[in-house]
């Protein structure tokens, strides 16, 4: 843990009103260490770039924010890291606009581990949902650390498999350390600060806000290794974070999808723009390599329904009509043959098995894992 002398003007700089990562960068380039910065007249600061209220700030810092941050570090597995503690993680140092300042609670020493991003939809089908869930739980269960932003959805997904393997798991967040966004993923927050840590480059206080996670998202990528893409839009935060790993010299992964489902088109995208493909845990590693070796036998794969009852005919014709990609029940009367009112009481029984799962644009998908481990 470092000193608070030593963080004392770590926290004055990353609090000024307007000051960035690229300008903490900037200044530092200029002046030396945050304490020359904090010791450098008014007009050498306006020169560096700064306005008056960075400058103002600079010159007499609000002491109750910085008090603040201190006194929250002094607690329990909290920990504050500044850009030249040795703990903070090397490869997030080595982007263009590293965070001055981390927030971190839980482990330190998991930043400096190798790490997998994980990213995707936060309304993914079923099947990416436990696409994410079986990749995490296998890719932690050979040694990386699986990193992802906590949001729901695939990332929930991603940082339950880690956790399902009795693996590591980093989680970044965009807001400020004291507070978790979104709320229903509190419990799962605890656990990874036990089984990782979480990570905030936000000051206390910080509420989340839609231009806090594309910057979050540059420090998912930034701690990783490579990141891999399941699930997502065209216009989605997870290509955003794909985008800051090419930039940053990072590997970029992509699960393949059906052409019908939107969720896929943006996966899609990233392979015709020569992100890998990926099938198995297996093509992570063989690009990596070097660090951690797949178990033959335990390639993520979907296991398959528990269900023992055994659908009559028209049952089957109903099932066979729903693919792993989103299928509007239209579509399932027009492959099936059947009424409408028909393939609709039929949906109904098929999920109550645990065979198929609707979305939550009402269309349906085939699903292969045990009912109630979602």
């Amino acid at each position: 843990m470092e000193s608070a002398d030593r963080l004392h003007p770590w926290l004055i700089l990353s609090l000024a009103p307007g000051v960035g990562p690229v300008a903490v960068r900037r200044l530092r380039e200029r002046f030396g260490g945050p304490q020359a910065v904090l010791e450098a007249d008014r007009q050498a600061l306006r020169e560096a770039g700064l306005d008056d209220a960075a400058v103002d700030f600079l010159r007499r810092p609000d002491p109750e924010p910085v008090e603040a941050a201190l006194e929250w570090q002094a607690r329990p597995g909290n920990h504050l890291l500044s850009l030249d503690d040795p703990a903070y993680p090397a490869l997030l140092r080595d982007i263009p606009d590293p965070p001055p300042l981390l927030y971190v609670i839980g482990e330190p020493e998991v930043l400096g581990r190798k790490q997998l991003a994980m990213v995707g939809s936060r309304n993914p089908t079923p099947a990416g949902r436990e696409t994410a869930r079986e990749f995490a739980r296998h890719l932690a269960g050979n040694g990386l650390v699986i990193t992802s932003g906590l949001a729901l959805g695939v990332d929930g997904a991603a940082h339950q498999g880690a956790l399902a393997a009795g693996g590591l798991t980093v989680a970044v967040s965009g807001t400020g350390p004291d507070r978790i966004y979104p709320a229903r993923h509190r419990e799962l927050a605890h656990k990874i600060a036990e089984n990782g840590a979480i990570v905030s480059e936000f000051p206390l206080g910080t509420s989340p806000s839609p231009g806090n996670f594309p910057r979050r998202n540059r420090i998912i990528a930034g701690l990783s290794l490579g990141v891999l893409v399941i699930e997502a839009a065209l216009r989605s935060g997870s290509l955003i974070t794909a985008r800051f790993a090419a930039e940053q010299g990072r590997e970029v992964f992509a699960v393949p999808g059906s052409i019908h489902n939107p969720q896929a088109r943006g996966c899609n995208a990233l392979i015709r723009q020569g992100a890998k493909l990926v099938e198995t845990a297996g093509d992570i590693f063989e690009e990596l390599g070097g660090f951690a070796a797949p178990l033959p036998d335990e390639e993520p794969s979907a296991p398959e329904a528990v269900s023992d009852w055994e659908p009559d005919p028209e049952y089957e014709r109903v099932l066979a009509s729903i693919g792993d990609a989103p299928t509007a029940v239209d579509t399932v009367v027009e492959r099936s043959g059947l009424t409408t009112d028909a393939v609709c009481s039929m949906l109904l029984v098929l999920e109550l098995q645990g065979l198929i799962a609707s979305t939550s644009s009402g269309h349906y998908c085939r699903i292969r894992h045990r009912p109630g481990t979602d």
